[in-house]
């Protein structure tokens, strides 16, 4: 199931870093003292717009962000602590997320471990909070878990590839399944098909991540 996963998954090239090499001055002429003046200019004007990049990745948009900051201040569950992880193992380490993990990992069905599909590649994930899957009846949710094929369906419809910020992510966009899922409005009232956002523009080391309050189910 996962070698078919990754077949379906585009493959995306991570952008690479430009490191800044900063030049020391040192005492003597005043042509050299303008000259390191110059490069120091210089240096921060190439700066400034990474600066103002990362700040615009890392902003968090959802009614919810500041419980979720408050429930992980520190921690490999919290904003910071996720960045650090792969997606899979960056939402195993968020209570929120909980019931989500358990589904991804193979506990839920043995059949269905998407670990490792996920953590190898970018993403952008619609992560059901844990009080989502509670909304659904515990027969139907049996239902689905025991069914390899339709838990991997509606896993999947929750993945979209490649990573998509808070300004790029409305529209329609295809999903591993391989349906559309509608994402309309904006900042705190992002809305995906009929689920509410929780809090978004989570950054893991290889996706992107917005919590939202129901469970999606692809379209028949």
């Amino acid at each position: 199931m996962t070698t078919t996963l990754r077949t379906r998954t585009a493959a995306l090239v991570s952008a690479g870093a430009i490191g800044l090499l900063v030049l020391s001055g040192c005492s003597g002429t005043s042509g050299s003292e303008g000259s390191s003046e110059a490069e120091s200019s210089s240096s921060a004007e190439t700066s400034a717009p990474a600066s103002e990049d990362t700040m615009a990745d890392s902003a968090l948009v959802g009614p919810g962000c500041a419980a979720y900051a408050e429930q992980n201040p520190d921690g490999a569950g919290s904003v910071e602590g996720m960045a650090k992880d792969p997606v899979a193992t960056a939402a195993s380490n968020n209570p929120m997320l909980s019931t989500l993990t358990d589904a991804v990992s193979g506990k839920l069905n043995p059949d269905v471990n998407l670990v490792d599909t996920l953590n190898g590649d970018e993403f952008t994930v619609i992560a059901p909070v844990n009080e989502a899957f509670d909304k659904i009846p515990k027969k139907d949710l049996e239902a689905v878990a025991g069914n390899a094929d339709e838990l991997t369906k509606v896993l999947t419809y929750h993945v979209i590839p490649g990573q998509l910020s808070p300004d790029e992510i409305v529209g329609e966009q295809e999903t591993v399944e391989g349906s559309k899922v509608k994402i309309a409005g904006s900042g705190d009232d992002l809305t995906f098909d009929d689920a509410k956002l929780v809090c978004g523009g989570v950054k893991t080391a290889n996706a992107t991540v917005y919590m939202v309050d129901s469970v999606l189910m692809p379209p028949k």
